[in-house]
């Protein structure tokens, strides 16, 4: 077994492993930290890819970014502490069973795929292929979701200044 293969397995079951505690657990910053482990272990394997830059991004991003803003999202928001009642072995087994099913789909959806061969060479370089790949041929889109997150973020604002002033009425 190579060293690679090993380095992958480990990864992937803190992966999966972080995503099972993170349903699983019952306090908020423990599933947040369960989040952060799944996020750093997906970063991993990206760097087993020869993927560096997107290692990097998945950290910075997710590990970092996304993950202190739902911390302060979860803890500056009003939430009743009502235990939902936990659900049978029905619910359970339905669960499992769409989860099964759509492990299935991927599977099959993965399996049958059939990548085309490319001409250049994908562990070059690769952070100046996306720079560039990112900037000529996807600009447009690029821009698009630049727009999208900054009307997402005034959209925000605005919805929790209503709310400011719905509480100073009250």
């Amino acid at each position: 077994m190579s060293g690679e293969f090993l380095a992958f397995i480990i990864l992937a079951f803190i992966a999966v492993s972080g995503g099972v505690l993170l349903l699983n657990l019952t306090k908020v910053v423990h599933m947040v930290l369960a989040l952060v482990a799944t996020f750093i272990s997906i970063a991993g394997i990206y760097i087993l890819l020869s993927a560096e830059f997107l290692a990097v991004v998945q950290i910075l991003i997710y590990s970092g970014a996304i993950t202190i803003i739902m911390l302060f999202g979860i803890m500056l928001t009003r939430h009743d502490d009502k235990d939902e009642p936990k659900g049978g072995w029905v619910k359970k087994g339905t669960l499992f069973l769409g989860v099964a099913g759509f492990a299935a789909v991927v599977y099959l959806g993965i399996y049958n795929l059939d990548f085309p061969q490319l001409n250049q060479e994908l562990h070059v370089n690769n952070t100046e292929q996306i720079g560039i790949a990112l900037y000529t041929k996807y600009i447009i889109p690029f821009e698009l979701t630049s727009i999208v997150l900054l009307v997402a973020l005034i959209g925000a604002i605005i919805l929790a200044k209503r709310d400011d002033k719905k509480e100073a009425d009250e």
